[in-house]
């Protein structure tokens, strides 16, 4: 595929691509003009935006229905030695727009466009991942792992319902106030691998009354019932609803919108932290 590249003064190089494909370009009296296949086009005044040329542009006269999204690609690069977390993506400009991100360590996070709330005229969103069920094995090192411990028993209820019990006395195997309703619950085999247990629908704490146990509906795609009866469990918090961010030394982030009309984009930031594992 063909494209027309953009030199910046300021930026001393070739920052950008441009999908129309020209014959010959000439800038006169404040416009840009085309021309292609023998057909003269003006740029930039037509009402639909991001249209080129006989397959999907706009000519002088006649408007054409085919549209392609405008996409942006840039790289967060600061102190690239040191490992960390992308968090948010804040957007200086008059609309949101979706955002991919991929990191040397992560490729799965993401913000959708109505995802964003506007504060103090920025356009504000946590950054999400995919994830998937059951995990990955580049998932469990992550975050949004954790360990809770050796269940003592475990009651098959149906085939929608797991009670998974955990010990009290003489010593106390914590659930944790972190796991909550919605997140996964794994656990290992004797061989000790891994394998998805279900989404957890209660956790129920009542220490006098004997009680300490988390429930779980295996009929998710992936979910199984555990062949052994006390065995090792751990969890993975929902990565849409309580994304940690994306791990990674630098960031390089895409940015898409899908508006045929006008839209003004002018900075894009992140809140970063320091990694400490």
């Amino acid at each position: 595929m063909n494209n027309t590249l953009t030199y910046s003064e300021a930026a001393q190089g070739f920052p950008s691509f441009y999908s129309y494909y020209p014959d010959w370009m000439i800038g006169m009296n404040n416009y840009f003009y085309t021309f292609k296949g023998g057909d003269l086009y003006r740029h930039n005044v037509n009402p639909l935006r991001n249209v080129f040329y006989e397959d999907y542009f706009v000519k002088i006269g006649e408007i054409s229905e085919a549209f392609h999204p405008t996409t942006i690609k840039s790289v967060f690069n600061d102190a690239p030695l040191e490992n960390k977390l992308f968090k948010t993506i804040n957007i200086e400009g008059d609309a949101p727009w979706g955002v991919t991100l991929e990191t040397d360590i992560q490729t799965t996070g993401y913000i959708e466009p109505l995802w964003f709330e506007k504060k103090e005229g920025s356009w504000f969103a946590f950054v999400r991942n995919e994830g998937s069920n059951p995990a990955s094995p580049d998932a469990y090192p992550l975050r949004s792992m954790n360990g809770i411990g050796s269940c003592e028993s475990i009651n098959v209820i149906s085939f929608t319902e797991i009670e998974f019990n955990y010990q009290i006395s003489p010593s106390l195997i914590s659930i944790g106030s972190i796991v909550s309703i919605g997140d996964y619950l794994y656990y290992t085999d004797i061989a000790g691998a891994p394998f998805l247990s279900g989404i957890i629908t209660n956790i129920v704490v009542d220490y006098p009354n004997n009680i300490n146990k988390i429930v779980v509906n295996p009929s998710v795609l992936g979910g199984n019932i555990p062949a052994e009866t006390t065995p090792y469990t751990f969890y993975f918090k929902n990565s849409v609803a309580e994304s940690h961010g994306v791990l990674g030394h630098y960031c390089e982030f895409s940015l898409y919108n899908a508006d045929s009309s006008k839209v003004e984009l002018f900075a894009v930031e992140s809140s970063v932290m320091k990694s400490y594992p």
